[in-house]
């Protein structure tokens, strides 16, 4: 059998990073499996206890609605971030090496102004001159470094 591969993403406001990635890659919200009203009826149903539930309310998931990308999943833990990320996604909505840079460019920023009104913030510019990429790093909403790139 072949795997099936779940990104989970540690954090402190799953609802919150549901509503934004569901926005940013064009997933949905994963409704709770069958037989249950609800994510939390369905993890008290598993045995995780009360506590560690904290305020969950909604899903804690997002899925490719077209089941080819990965799961991703918001697993709410009380501890707050303390190092830098080892892990960031790497958006590509830029076209490619065979679209103009200057295209590529307005395509990018066309997307983090999409990404800016969903509640990412904008970290900087990766462009020098002479080279032929350009990307912006961005934070996710429940983020204080850099969580991905749109290239």
């Amino acid at each position: 059998m072949k795997p099936r591969l779940q990104v989970t993403i540690d954090c402190a406001d799953p609802a919150r990073l549901v509503r934004f990635w569901a926005e940013a890659l064009g997933y949905r919200p994963e409704p709770p499996p069958s037989g249950y009203d609800s994510w939390r009826a369905y993890w008290l149903g598993m045995g995780v206890p009360e506590d560690e539930l904290g305020d969950l309310d909604g899903p804690d998931s997002v899925v490719d609605p077209d089941g080819v990308g990965p799961r991703l999943w918001f697993q709410q833990v009380p501890e707050g971030k303390v190092v830098k990320n080892r892990l960031h996604f790497d958006l590509g909505v830029s076209g490619g090496r065979s679209v103009p840079l200057e295209t590529r460019r307005r395509q990018v920023d066309a997307e983090v102004d999409r990404l800016l009104a969903a509640g990412a913030t904008r970290v900087r510019e990766l462009a020098e001159p002479g080279l032929d990429h350009y990307a912006v790093l961005m934070r996710d909403p429940n983020t204080r470094d850099y969580q991905f790139c749109a290239a």
